[in-house]
């Protein structure tokens, strides 16, 4: 038995099944561990749990300077900087009340560096640290411990990078120029992040409402985000994400490709020319791209509107899945194992509409209405075992 084909013009023409696969993110800045250096102002090791963090790859490290801050807790940071900033928070059991910050300034070994210009204090009333230098080498990098909850507003120029780990806030606000941003595993009621030319990579988990915006040709790859909102736009990069659990996420890219993983609630996906792929997708799915190709699996439905106005769509469902479909393109194909009832088809034009209803569906809020005008729609069956291929 063979797969209905249909074709809005004379003739039949067979094309190939559409396949997109959309490019790896580029390696991120390296973040290597400095060797053991004394701390405190005098001297002395450094306490249990402070790890080394960001650092120039290739360089020894020696510590410049060092500051213990006496803080109150709930805070918030500020610091703008031209070098390497990483962020991580204090030892639980050296510091049970997390009533400090300690800021450690390092710098290759042997060179110099002129550190009169940095400002590093407290304000008791603001309950503000702040760190402030527009002269300090770009080279070197600074460290920061602070308590567990404590909100950020960071701000690195050039290309300085920024590492933010394991930390609380209400809000985190961080900002790079040409410099690459890393967040690992933070819990955030709102996070902003924007780079001028830098990647932003997020490992781990982030929570919260998130809104992260590249510019240029800066790659944003993401492993997992959870929250109520999230929105991320890329200009000529790749937007990748493995995992969303959100409530509404909107997703967008001028040329570049936009590759999902798993993907849950209300998704938005936008790009004018790159690619769109979506690994699965449980709830409601909006995809449009206007000369890039779309790849999608529905493993649960809610609403799915896909469109590309010069390029192709694949569409992949459950065997099972209940839904209403509605078909546009120059060149529908639908795989023999789909079981569609009241099929029907209209030809206008150069084109065909094809519909009718997978499995019985009886919900009409459950449908996919697939559109391009100018390329083919192959509509086919796959496990969502066989989707797991992807998520390597």
């Amino acid at each position: 038995m063979f797969a209905p084909r249909w074709s809005g013009s004379l003739g039949r023409l067979v094309l190939p099944q559409v396949h997109v696969r959309a490019g790896e993110a580029a390696r991120s800045w390296t973040c290597r561990a400095g060797r053991s250096r004394p701390y405190g102002s005098e001297g002395g090791q450094r306490p249990p749990g402070v790890e080394p963090g960001v650092h120039p790859p290739g360089l020894a490290r020696q510590t410049l300077r060092e500051w213990t801050l006496p803080v109150s807790p709930f805070g918030q940071l500020r610091a703008r900087l031209p070098c390497h900033l990483s962020l991580s928070p204090l030892d639980p059991l050296t510091y049970p009340d997390g009533d400090r910050v300690l800021v450690t300034v390092s710098g290759g070994e042997g060179g110099e560096s002129d550190l009169t210009g940095l400002q590093v204090k407290y304000d008791e009333a603001l309950k503000e640290v702040t760190i402030l230098s527009d002269i300090i080498d770009p080279q070197a990098s600074v460290e920061v411990h602070a308590p567990l909850k404590f909100d950020l507003n960071i701000r690195s120029s050039g290309p300085g990078c920024i590492k933010v780990q394991n930390l609380e806030c209400d809000n985190c606000k961080v900002e790079t120029e040409q410099g690459n941003s890393i967040l690992q595993s933070i819990k955030s009621q709102k996070l902003n992040v924007q780079t001028k030319g830098g990647n932003v990579t997020c490992l781990g988990t982030i929570y919260g409402d998130i809104d992260i915006h590249a510019s240029k040709k800066s790659i944003v790859t993401v492993d997992k985000l959870q929250g109520s909102s999230v929105n991320i736009s890329t200009e000529n990069g790749l937007l990748k994400a493995r995992y969303l659990y959100t409530e509404s996420s909107f997703l967008s890219s001028t040329t570049g490709d936009i590759s999902l993983g798993s993907v849950h609630g209300n998704i938005t996906v936008k790009s004018s020319m790159g690619n769109i792929t979506v690994d699965s997708s449980s709830g409601c799915l909006e995809a449009l791209t206007h000369q890039g190709a779309i790849d999608v699996y529905v493993s649960q439905l809610g609403k799915v509107e896909l469109k590309s106005h010069t390029g192709s769509i694949l569409v992949k469902v459950a065997s099972s899945l209940q839904a209403h479909l509605q078909l546009s393109a120059k060149e529908v194909d639908v795989n023999s194992e789909i079981h569609i009832q009241e099929m029907d088809e209209v030809h206008k034009d150069d084109g065909i509409t094809v519909t009718g209803q997978m499995n019985q569906a009886n919900k009409h809020e459950k449908w996919i209405k697939a559109d391009a005008p100018k390329g083919t729609i192959n509509f086919r069956s796959q496990s969502w075992f066989q989707s797991l291929k992807l998520q390597d």
